[in-house]
């Protein structure tokens, strides 16, 4: 006979958010109130509260509306990092955005997962890293223990469930890399 799930055995009991449950209510609020609602376009106000509620946050990082943030004390964000519209940084561990970095609307950083082999179907947490210069398209997915090199890019609607190479630009899900990413200056070509 085969196995089946059972959600009435899972356990978390094991994982902590690192912080106590007054925090996380003041910040599910907060968020709600400010980082996800469309009304709330002022970026310096969110940078403010990030940071007063432990994140590490740069200079010139731009907080776009309609964005969720899960645990914001597990938060790194480094200098001039833009963060899309209906981005969601599901943050159950350690997120570090490197500086320069532009999380396009809709894109998903996502630190969780669940073990479909388990018949408890436990819960599986991995840190994701994206390094200075990443570029993640619209509605693209970082999933747990995911580095994005230095650079690179995920392109729109891609899944990256592994790392992705400095200066590579990936595609489809799994991504792959396609091609070399060249910066240069005053050139005009889209990817």
């Amino acid at each position: 006979m085969t196995a089946k799930t059972d959600l009435s055995k899972y356990d978390n009991s094991w994982y902590s958010p690192r912080a106590g449950w007054v925090k996380r209510i003041l910040w599910h609020y907060i968020n709600h109130i400010i980082f996800n609602n469309g009304l709330f376009p002022i970026s310096s106000l969110k940078v403010m509260l990030l940071r007063m509620f432990g994140a590490g946050v740069g200079k010139g990082v731009n907080i776009k509306p309609s964005v969720n943030i899960k645990y914001p004390w597990l938060l790194k964000i480094g200098d001039f990092s833009w963060i899309g519209e209906h981005v969601w940084i599901d943050n159950l561990t350690g997120v570090e955005i490197g500086s320069n970095v532009c999380l396009s609307q809709g894109a998903m950083l996502l630190t969780g997962n669940h073990n479909f082999k388990k018949i408890t179907f436990d819960l599986m947490v991995g840190n994701i890293v994206l390094e200075d210069g990443v570029w993640i398209g619209a509605r693209a997915v970082v999933c747990p223990g995911v580095t994005c090199g230095s650079h690179s890019v995920l392109t729109v609607g891609s899944v990256a469930t592994s790392d992705l190479p400095p200066y590579g630009i990936c595609r489809g899900n799994p991504a792959m890399k396609v091609k070399d990413r060249v910066i240069g200056e005053g050139e005009n070509e889209a990817s």
